[in-house]
């Protein structure tokens, strides 16, 4: 039997979301970190790769436009990569301490030291939204909890170490440059998470610094 036309054709797939034609105004630098031709001028081969570069990290709406939070996200990154293994090469992380975990808001970067040797990392984090800002200074493990639940936010905040007042490191899923950050916690891949459980004890230093982009 052939059915009618409006019962035998499918529902259309839901529409891919729309890539912009718009050139940002930090089109060359997004071009220029993602590999394409530098020319300053968006093409349907641009925005494919600013989208997927978006969606990869939560960045919203996800249209490939070459706006300030895409750079900002991309600049960080960048100054990640330039870390490399002398993350502390400034000095502003204590080496008189013994064993510390320092957290650089400016670079959202984080790392485990003894002394002036470094002991794991350095490691993206994702650190306090504007508003909620992650509390510099010098701190202490004060409690861990491998699974702890948050009666604020309803979540299971896994491997949480706290070190300030309910800010804690724990390890989430998403990207470690998903807008706009955390509640206040360093925020950690769930393999870095384990890591500093295994490495940090109740009592242990922390030292949070700098400041977030965008704080």
């Amino acid at each position: 039997m052939v059915l009618p036309l409006t019962v035998a054709l499918a529902a259309p797939a839901q529409a891919a979301a729309s890539c912009t034609t718009q050139t940002g105004p930090y089109q060359k630098q997004v071009e220029k970190f993602l590999g394409r031709p530098v020319d300053g001028k968006q093409s349907p081969a641009d925005c494919k790769a600013i989208q997927s570069f978006q969606k990869a990290h939560g960045i919203t709406p996800s249209v490939g436009y070459a706006g300030p939070l895409t750079w900002q996200t991309m600049n960080t990154m960048l100054a990640q990569r330039a870390a490399g293994k002398t993350p502390n090469k400034a000095g502003a992380c204590p080496t008189n301490k013994g064993r510390i975990a320092c957290v650089d808001l400016t670079r959202q970067l984080s790392w485990i030291q003894d002394g002036a040797k470094l002991t794991y990392g350095p490691v993206p984090v994702r650190t306090g939204r504007d508003g909620a800002e992650t509390r510099t200074g010098a701190k202490r493990v004060y409690h861990r909890n491998i699974k702890h639940w948050s009666t604020i936010y309803k979540v299971w905040m896994p491997y949480a170490q706290f070190f300030d007042g309910g800010q804690a490191f724990h390890s989430v899923e998403k990207s470690m440059y998903n807008p706009p950050g955390s509640g206040g916690c360093v925020n950690l891949r769930p393999a870095d998470a384990k890591a500093y459980w295994n490495l940090l004890r109740n009592g242990d230093d922390v030292y949070v610094y700098g400041r977030k982009p965008g704080t």
